[in-house]
C-alpha cells in the first residue's frame, strides 16, 4: 500500500509539471516567435514479479509499475503562421534560423523578430538588446532598410552589412532563458542558417490553442483519477492500522 502511494503521487507530480506547461503554451500564444513546450514521461524501472513457494518452478506473473517522472520538457521548433505588419522593421525567418542579439549576459538567439529602431539608431528587440549582424550590432544609418532573403541588409539602396541568422544542427543544445530568447550549450556549434529572412512579417506562435485545451482537460482528468488513486490507498491503510492491526 505504501509503494501504491508513491506510485499514484508520482503521477500527480507529473500531470502538474505537463499542466505548467500546457498553460506556459496557452499564456504565449499571442507571442511572436514562440515555440510550444511537451512534457515527456519516463517510467521508473519496472519490477518483475514471480510466484513463490512454487517448488522449483517460479513463473512470472508479470511486470510492476512503480511510477513515473517528467524526463524533459521538450521545445518543438515547428514553423509558426507568418503575420504581415508592413513594418520594415519586423523581421522573421521562413525555415529553419536564428537571430542572434546582444544581451548583458551575453549572445543569445531568438526567433521573435519584432524589432525596432532606439535612440541612437541600432536595430534592437522589444526588450532593447542589439540585434546582430556579422560585424557586431546592426546600425541604421539610412531613411530606408531593406532586407534581403539572405539577410543582407542595404540602406538606401546601400549595402551595409548582413544579419547574424544561424541554426544549430541539434536544436536541443538551445535552452530556453525566457523573453523569447534562447542559450546555446558550452560548445554548441552554429552555422550559417538555412531559412529565408521575410521583412515586414512576424513569426506567430506554433501553439494550437484547441489542441492545448484538450491537453489541459487530459492533463486534469489524469490528475483527479491518480489523486482518487491516493485517497483510496490512504482509506486501506487506515484500515489495516485501526481495524487488521486490532485483531
Amino acid at each position: 500500500m505504501i509503494r501504491g502511494l508513491y506510485t499514484a503521487a508520482s503521477g500527480m507530480v507529473a500531470e502538474s509539471i505537463r499542466t505548467d506547461a500546457t498553460a506556459n503554451n496557452l499564456a504565449n500564444v499571442n507571442t511572436a516567435g514562440f515555440k510550444k513546450d511537451v512534457a515527456v514521461n519516463r517510467e521508473f524501472e519496472a519490477l518483475l514479479l514471480h510466484r513463490i513457494n512454487d517448488g522449483n518452478d517460479t513463473p512470472a506473473i508479470g511486470p510492476l509499475g512503480r511510477g513515473t517522472e517528467i524526463d524533459e520538457i521538450a521545445t518543438i521548433q515547428t514553423q509558426g503562421v507568418m503575420h504581415a505588419t508592413n513594418n520594415d522593421f519586423d523581421l522573421a525567418i521562413e525555415g529553419k534560423g536564428f537571430f542572434a542579439v546582444e544581451t548583458p549576459n551575453g549572445v543569445r538567439y531568438t526567433r521573435n523578430g519584432t524589432f525596432s529602431k532606439n535612440i541612437v539608431g541600432d536595430l534592437v528587440t522589444s526588450e532593447g538588446y542589439q540585434v546582430l549582424g556579422q560585424n557586431g550590432p546592426i546600425r541604421i544609418t539610412g531613411n530606408k532598410m531593406t532586407v534581403g532573403d539572405d539577410g543582407r541588409i542595404l540602406m538606401d539602396g546601400i549595402e551595409t552589412g548582413q544579419l547574424q541568422v544561424v541554426e544549430f544542427a541539434d536544436e536541443k543544445q538551445l535552452t530556453k532563458e525566457g523573453a523569447s530568447l534562447y542559450i546555446a550549450a558550452d560548445g554548441a556549434q552554429n552555422q550559417q542558417a538555412t531559412g529565408r529572412v521575410c521583412q515586414g512579417f512576424t513569426e506567430g506562435s506554433n501553439v494550437n490553442v484547441v489542441a492545448e485545451m484538450v491537453n489541459l482537460i487530459n492533463g486534469y482528468r489524469a490528475y483527479e483519477t491518480n489523486s482518487k488513486a491516493v485517497q483510496s490507498q490512504d482509506q486501506m491503510l487506515e484500515k489495516a492500522v485501526t481495524e487488521v492491526g486490532r485483531v
